[in-house]
């Protein structure tokens, strides 16, 4: 099957019932590892991510026909997700979002050929994230999350979030900008002297 976008998969499952299973096992070799880490971050619990993942890909599997394309697929895919590991979650002891696990978020990083070079981006990757960690709110993070990881438009995610605000994600996008721009500078100022 040549290389398809999401988008293009599901079009061609809808349209050619004969390729729909192809399509299908290319969507989720492709987002199984992602779903899974997601759950893993609802759930905190690996069983637990486990069983929501699978859960998730039935319904996936089932609802999959009425994708209508009005969103990227990845939007689409995350707001089933959310939507079924809270309610999944409910009636369950109150938790925080978890962090990925270091090891489980390297997964989505590219190989790097210099071994320093490594060193010194997984150096600046883990400032990066202890600095979001320490000077974020949840849902600042939630909204820089959606926005520069899974590449979601900002309209998107103050729809998905149902934000109220007037300036919806993008004030939280900015006000993480600020904090995380002033955490750099402070750095500067102490390391290059």
């Amino acid at each position: 099957m040549p290389l398809l976008t999401d988008e293009e998969l599901i079009a061609q499952a809808q349209k050619d019932p004969a390729q729909a299973r192809a399509c299908w096992e290319q969507l989720f070799l492709r987002h199984h590892q992602k779903v899974a880490l997601w759950c893993l971050r609802y759930s905190g619990d690996r069983d637990r991510a486990a069983d929501l993942t699978q859960e998730i890909f039935v319904k996936l599997r089932q609802t999959l026909p009425s994708f209508q394309g009005n969103s990227k697929f990845t939007t689409w895919l995350y707001t089933v997700c959310r939507n079924h590991c809270i309610n999944e979650m409910r009636g369950q002891p109150e938790r925080r979002e978890q962090p990925l696990p270091e090891g489980d978020a390297a997964i989505f990083e590219a190989p790097v050929a210099d071994f320093g070079e490594e060193l010194d981006r997984t150096a600046r990757l883990d400032q990066a994230r202890q600095w979001m960690e320490q000077l974020l709110d949840p849902l600042e993070k939630q909204v820089f999350h959606l926005h520069y990881v899974e590449e979601m438009p900002l309209d998107s995610v103050t729809r998905l979030l149902r934000l109220t605000n007037a300036s919806g994600a993008k004030a939280h996008i900015v006000s993480a900008k600020r904090k995380l721009a002033e955490a750099v500078r402070r750095w500067k100022v102490k390391h290059e002297r």
